[in-house]
């Protein structure tokens, strides 16, 4: 699949908001146009920050599901509510990967976005750390990577130039052994609360 990781920037107090008229209308509008809606989240760090992921099949569905929305009728009607609440929507990760939705009931989650300076790091991952962190009790669910292609509906920025692997976490990530001849930077983490 390929996966859009979306964090906004809200004016303050926003929040609420944008996330009200989201699930009221843009859930169910975007799977209309082919998305599938994975987790939306609260970011426990910021009260400004919301954090959600959609999916598509492969980067031409995106486009054709992107054109769908964005040129229909439920963004036409509520696009001035929402864009009144953001102050940036462009920290968009576009990534491989299986999406993710935390399970009903599931407390907060934790997202962990590595840089690798190589490749092989996940390798490394699969082989070394994906195992201890299964047996430290946090066990790494819906791993994704960077997807390299060109986007195909550039009328929504991207970041690019950035290789990341990331994964996600029920709780709090645990401390993650030095990683420094691995990474480009340190980890970074997003704690998550669901949104309902």
């Amino acid at each position: 699949m390929i996966v859009e990781l979306r964090q906004y920037t809200l004016h303050p107090g926003a929040r609420d908001t944008l996330i009200t008229l989201f699930e009221r209308e843009f859930v169910t509008g975007q799977e209309a146009a082919g998305i599938t809606v994975g987790g939306r989240f609260r970011d426990l760090d910021d009260p400004d920050r919301f954090v959600w992921l959609r999916a598509f099949p492969d980067m031409e569905q995106r486009e054709r599901s992107l054109r769908a929305f964005y040129g229909g009728p439920v963004w036409q009607e509520h696009r001035d509510r929402a864009n009144a609440t953001m102050a940036d929507s462009d920290d968009v990760l576009l990534l491989r990967g299986p999406g993710f939705t935390a399970p009903a009931g599931t407390g907060p989650v934790t997202a962990t976005v590595c840089h690798p300076l190589a490749p092989a790091f996940a390798g490394h991952f699969e082989r070394r750390l994906r195992p201890q962190l299964t047996a430290a009790g946090f066990a790494p669910a819906a791993v994704h990577r960077t997807e390299h292609a060109r986007n195909t509906f550039p009328a929504l920025p991207v970041r690019t130039g950035e290789d990341v692997l990331l994964w996600f976490t029920a709780g709090e990530a645990p401390p993650l052994p030095d990683l420094s001849a691995h990474l480009a930077r340190s980890p970074q983490y997003l704690r998550l609360a669901p949104v309902g």
